[in-house]
């Protein structure tokens, strides 16, 4: 694992699980809300998006986090993954998790109650296009995510003996 995309609806915990994974291996998590919005929530354009995740993927190792939903043009960054995680939690965990966290607009929770009927198959068939040669995790609960979590902390990924 040394190229890493963490996709997933809002509130699944993409940016905990890019910091956990970071300080587990050392390499360097890139948050792409960060990259992404400009002042007053504003969105980059697509054609802008797309140069800025191929300067961000020239690094030799990072953790990228961060699902944009509608507004996201994840190819770039699928095509230099090893690894990709799906974190497909429930919606009422991810909706929990994001009220807790802060006030969202309108369109965050148009995105995040049609995630898994509209981006999710999107995400699927993006993965499969760009990102063949990845390993992708699908993780559907925190079980399998803290299960997940232990086989990289101890070395083994999901498969290896």
């Amino acid at each position: 694992m040394k190229r890493v995309v963490i996709l997933g609806r809002g509130g699944s915990g993409k940016s905990t699980l890019a910091a956990r994974l970071g300080a587990i291996t050392g390499l360097p998590v890139i948050e792409l809300d960060k990259h992404f919005w400009r002042p007053g929530l504003e969105a980059t354009s697509p054609d802008q998006w797309a140069a800025v995740q191929g300067e961000l993927v020239r690094a030799e190792a990072w953790i990228m986090d961060g699902d944009l939903g509608p507004y996201d043009v994840p190819d770039v960054r699928l095509q230099h993954a090893d690894t990709v995680i799906l974190l497909d939690f429930s919606f009422w965990r991810c909706a929990w998790r994001a009220i807790r966290r802060s006030r969202e607009r309108a369109d965050f929770w148009l995105w995040v109650w049609a995630w898994r009927r509209r981006s999710r198959p999107l995400l699927l068939s993006a993965i499969a296009t760009h990102a063949g040669d990845a390993k992708l995790h699908v993780i559907r609960n925190p079980h399998a995510l803290r299960r997940f979590i232990a086989q990289v902390t101890t070395g083994k990924t999901a498969g290896q003996p």
